[in-house]
């Protein structure tokens, strides 16, 4: 760990870098995910997605920077290379033969619930740790994540009622 004068001790600066680490190679790895989507969506609402998904995408990837700067701040090492994030993350794998707008909107809000649910869980591991900061970092993450789940989702095509 680097020296630093940020008054959390070593013992807890130790265990959010962890806790950041995890939910940065999740953020990496969704970015990807959008991106994968983004080029490959067809269909009716192909431009509306097209850029939506990369309105998202730009998002994802400005949280993976308030994160890694987060780890660096409290004296940590960013690991954000794309072979790190293949490795630890905790989303599952995005499908890659699909097509449709319907299953790219499905599998991206499939992978967004999942990212807002563990970023969600972080802010309060955070509290527990004793990192406030931190867990105010994962809160801001985690309203943008149910913005961007909320955009997508609003996609799905559903029968009155539901």
């Amino acid at each position: 760990m680097n020296k630093t004068r940020n008054d959390l001790s070593e013992n807890i600066r130790s265990n959010v870098i962890s806790l950041i680490q995890a939910r940065l190679a999740d953020s990496i790895d969704l970015h990807s995910q959008i991106k994968q989507a983004h080029w490959n969506v067809r269909g009716p609402s192909f431009i509306g997605l097209h850029k939506l998904f990369d309105d998202i995408a730009d998002e994802v990837l400005a949280e993976s920077d308030v994160m890694a700067e987060r780890i660096t701040a409290i004296g940590g090492q960013a690991n954000g290379t794309v072979r790190v994030a293949s490795q630890t993350s905790s989303l599952s794998e995005y499908p890659l033969d699909i097509h449709t707008q319907a299953n790219h909107v499905e599998a991206l809000s499939d992978a967004i619930a999942v990212f807002g649910k563990s970023v969600r869980d972080a802010s309060k591991e955070a509290i527990v740790i004793g990192d406030d900061d931190t867990a105010d970092m994962f809160i801001g993450i985690s309203r943008a994540t149910d913005k961007s789940l909320w955009f997508v989702e609003a996609h799905v095509e559903r029968n009155e009622g539901q």
